[in-house]
């Protein structure tokens, strides 16, 4: 496969505060060294990278710092992160619309960019008339976007107003028709931002089948950016992760998206809200190991390490939770039921799974307490660990479980004998 974006080495650099060194003698010393000795600027070593929540002690900091990949032509990549780890200014900067203060950008084919509402309309003109204009500057010539205008008009589903100045259209509306001019025009790469979240439910269920139809039936280049996961697992196969303007991760959509809602999540080991140490579970292990991977056609035990002082009544909670947050196993048991009305000592709680029938993925696991009685009200949790499910995967891979069924099919005998009359 040929190579539709090449990104090697790519940092921006942002000013905070005033724009300049703040004085004019530095202003012309830097500009002496970078324009005309075409040295290094001398700032960029004062630059800091770019932790939004922290107080630095510099006013330059890195958006992006050294970031480098590349992506292959028909590829669809989804671009995630935190608010401020440099996921738009990377997109501005693959666009055109800022340039890099260090590092290269080699693309190949024309570039297709959504990056805020209304990008490329002018106020003042028709959504029609903003069709043309934006194709022009994507450089469509006016033959190929006739052929595509009742298209596009028909998916914005803003015909009513199609002759009226956007100025007056809701921000609703202009990522309609913006959308629909950046999909259906015949750009080689198609980059998207956040901005679908302004549209309703239905619109972001449209726009997500139409990238992946123009996706593979047209082999062209997606980026996608968006903090919605189930979009972005939906859409793309591959993942980036950016974090304080860095990728740290950069591996299959899923596995991707495991690390970052476990980065996202700082737990603490332990969550009681006991203040007395009455109540504790520890760690957990799989078949007596502290490998954490298990196939989700084959039985398995989980054990963790339970620590109580006399707690009565206690009910006991194993919980598997998908990438979304979303439990897929939830099961539980009073402490009774198993032969402990009330918890005293050091135990060990096993809890056996004949099959785990879930697609597989990343998942996260970890025990509950809850003990409403005997001196102390409160829960518990375990740690919470993250479970690598391996097996066979479903060809379409859009289902969390996926379990072993049988088929067969049997003609109905009434009917066939009807037939052979």
């Amino acid at each position: 496969m040929s190579i539709a974006i090449r990104v090697e080495a790519l940092s921006k650099m942002y000013q905070l505060g005033q724009i300049g060194t703040g004085t004019i003698s530095l202003d012309m010393e830097r500009w002496f060294v970078t324009r005309v000795l075409r040295k290094p600027d001398p700032f960029l070593k004062l630059a800091e990278a770019n932790h939004r929540a922290v107080k630095g002690d510099s006013s330059f900091v890195w958006s992006l710092k050294d970031v480098s990949f590349e992506i292959e032509k028909g590829e669809t990549v989804g671009i995630i992160g935190k608010n401020g780890a440099g996921k738009s200014t990377l997109l501005k900067l693959l666009s055109r619309v800022t340039s890099p203060t260090k590092g290269t950008i080699k693309l190949k084919g024309r570039v297709a960019s959504l990056l805020e509402v209304g990008t490329g309309f002018h106020p003042e003109l028709s959504g029609r008339e903003n069709i043309y204009l934006n194709g022009s500057i994507l450089g469509m010539r006016k033959k190929e976007i006739d052929q595509k205008l009742d298209e596009i008009i028909d998916f914005s589903g803003v015909e009513r107003y199609i002759d009226t100045p956007v100025k007056r259209f809701s921000s609703g509306m202009y990522v309609r028709l913006a959308f629909a001019v950046a999909a259906h025009l015949e750009s080689e790469i198609l980059i998207v931002d956040e901005v679908l979240a302004v549209g309703d439910a239905e619109f972001q269920k449209k726009c997500l089948g139409k990238m992946e139809e123009i996706g593979k039936r047209d082999g062209r280049t997606i980026l996608f950016v968006s903090h919605n996961m189930g979009a972005i697992l939906e859409l793309c196969k591959r993942g980036l992760l950016l974090e304080t303007g860095q990728i740290v991760r950069d591996s299959d959509v899923g596995t991707c998206v495991a690390s970052f809602l476990e980065r996202d999540k700082h737990r603490q080991p332990s969550e009681r809200s006991d203040k007395n140490g009455l109540l504790d579970l520890g760690r957990i292990s799989i078949n007596n190991e502290y490998s954490y991977q298990i196939d989700n056609s084959s039985p398995f035990e989980v054990t963790v390490h339970l620590a109580a002082k006399d707690i009565a009544n206690a009910t006991l909670f194993f919980i598997v939770e998908n990438a979304f947050g979303q439990s897929v196993v939830h099961k539980r048991v009073s402490s009774a039921e198993i032969g402990h009305s009330v918890i005293d000592g050091e135990f060990r709680l096993h809890v056996k799974i004949p099959t785990l029938w879930i697609s597989p993925g990343i998942y996260t696991m970890y025990f509950k307490t809850i003990a409403p009685a005997t001196g102390w009200s409160g829960r518990a949790f375990s740690e919470r660990i993250s479970v690598e499910v391996a097996g066979q995967a479903e060809a379409s891979g859009k289902a969390f479980m996926n379990p072993s069924v049988t088929w067969s099919m049997h003609p109905e005998e009434a009917k066939a004998k009807a037939l052979l009359v």
